[in-house]
């Protein structure tokens, strides 16, 4: 088959035993891209990286990988992205630990989207579960991308509130992009693969591997500008994507539950140590357009939007106006209207102004 010598040379490096993520960085910070690592002596490399991990580079096993790979490739949907592609996630340019590369299956443009990562218990009560799909449609809407791990429980819920709306839905996974975990979300993987998109930073045919899922918790929250707790116990692996977060600099959002519940445990914890409370998705719509201005500069331009002018612009004319105004004018909740004014800020169709005021741009 053709082969693309930069993109096998990006698999050969990933897919050598021993060459770890930070690894590849030093040797890339050192040498330039794959290829030019590839033309160094392996005694420089041996120094750089290791002995025993040189040795293995090439080896049959690590070209049969490679071979894989790109046969995986060869049908349409699947991508890989490497850390030179400009399709690579511009905020996980910004956390301690990029991968070098990311498996894809589906729509590669969500990785550059505005996204909220919502996550929770897997054994989610049926209250946590309806709560988690309503408000990922509201995302949706908005124009927010989902992002969420595949488990059952509150992560499921969420893909599906995602793909019901323009916003859809990214599962990042703790195994291969061609063996998503578990079984029982297979179908939803595959509406994901279809409509959103399934990524990986682990080589193609990964198991579902216990080390693997706190690892790629600090991809769900790196990809969003905001992550929202939907029920969690005190152990659950949802507050480590919250501690991630936090520690990338995004903002933290949980929803409270009954104090009698363990599910609200997780929850109540991060609420006592400063994430904001959400008890509607207006809640967490308004609080990141305003994280937003500070702490994000928007992933799509004025000159990119896709939105179409709707009644809501009519009801604005040019003047500066209140949410609950333009709620009285177009006769809209006002978890509707917050929702469509983010997803108008984020088309540049409309300016946030000081004191809650929103106006119309020419």
């Amino acid at each position: 088959m053709t082969q693309d010598p930069a993109l096998a040379s990006w698999l050969q490096l990933s897919l050598t035993p021993g060459f770890g993520a930070a690894a590849i960085r030093r040797l890339l910070a050192q040498f330039g891209l794959p290829e030019q690592v590839l033309a160094a002596s392996r005694a420089e490399l041996a120094r750089a990286a290791g002995a025993q991990a040189v040795q293995e580079l090439d080896s049959d096993a690590v070209a049969r990988s490679v071979e894989r790979a790109l046969t995986w490739l060869a049908q349409p949907g699947r991508a890989v992205v490497t850390l030179a592609d400009a399709a690579y996630p511009r905020l996980l340019l910004e956390i301690a630990d990029p991968p070098p590369l990311l498996y894809c299956q589906g729509r590669t443009e969500l990785l550059n989207r505005p996204a909220l990562a919502v996550v929770g218990s897997r054994n989610a009560s049926a209250q946590g579960a309806g709560n988690a799909e309503q408000f990922a449609r509201s995302f949706s809407a908005a124009g927010l991308t989902i992002v969420s791990g595949l488990a059952q429980g509150v992560d499921a819920a969420a893909h599906r509130g995602g793909l019901a709306a323009e916003g859809s839905t990214i599962a990042v996974l703790g195994t291969g992009v061609d063996n998503p975990y578990p079984p029982a979300n297979g179908a939803l993987a595959a509406q994901i693969g279809e409509r959103g998109l399934l990524v990986s930073e682990f080589a193609l045919g990964t198991k579902p591997l216990a080390h693997n899922f706190p690892r790629r918790n600090r991809l769900i929250s790196g990809l969003a500008q905001g992550c929202l707790v939907i029920e969690a116990a005190l152990q659950s692996g949802s507050l480590i994507t919250a501690r991630s977060a936090a520690e990338q600099g995004r903002e933290v959002f949980a929803v409270p539950g009954s104090i009698h519940s363990p599910l609200s445990k997780g929850c109540h914890a991060l609420i006592k140590t400063g994430a904001k409370l959400a008890e509607s998705a207006e809640d967490v719509l308004s609080e990141l357009s305003a994280f937003r201005r500070t702490g994000f500069a928007s992933t799509q331009s004025p000159g990119n939007s896709t939105v179409a002018d709707g009644p809501l612009l009519e009801c604005m004319g040019f003047d500066p106006v209140d949410v609950d105004s333009l709620c009285a004018r177009a006769g809209l909740p006002a978890e509707r209207v917050s929702a469509e004014l983010l997803r108008l800020e984020l088309a540049g169709r409309v300016s946030v102004l000081p004191g809650g005021l929103y106006q119309r741009l020419h």
